[in-house]
């Protein structure tokens, strides 16, 4: 089986990151919607992995996937946490939302009737895996 190169492998990351951050940045900003709470964690894992994949292309830099990875775990278990929260999985009482805020769990976290917490869910978990990918072919 053909492996994808380790360069591609990165270029993807930084595109799906890249992509996921200007997306945010449209909902909220063009949209008018505010972030809750637990999206604001989740644009902290998210803006830099845009910066730090994107330097790392530049860079040439091959081991850069491992801040990738990390980053990506990281942002993965907050965007796990809130898809939770939203699908009901867990209970309202232990959300980090404050009443004064967006909510965490009502029709506003839904972008073109998808999840924000399962887009950013499936955007850590495909940055997070194409990082290692970019690992593992420098290791060979």
């Amino acid at each position: 089986m053909n492996r994808i190169p380790a360069e591609t492998a990165l270029g993807l990351a930084w595109i799906v990151a890249l992509v996921a951050s200007l997306a945010v940045l449209f909902i909220g900003e063009v949209m008018g919607q505010t972030p809750c709470v637990l999206c604001w964690f989740q644009r902290a894992f998210m803006f830099p992995l845009a910066i730090i994949l994107g330097l790392g292309l530049w860079w040439r830099d091959g081991s850069v996937g491992r801040y990738g990875i990390a980053l990506a775990l990281g942002g993965g278990v907050v965007a796990l946490w809130h898809m939770g929260l939203y699908a009901g999985l867990i209970p309202e009482r232990i959300q980090p939302c404050t009443a004064t805020g967006p909510s965490c769990t009502d029709d506003n976290q839904l972008a073109f009737g998808i999840p924000i917490p399962l887009m950013a869910l499936a955007a850590f978990a495909l940055i997070g895996f194409l990082s290692a990918l970019s690992l593992k072919e420098t290791q060979t």
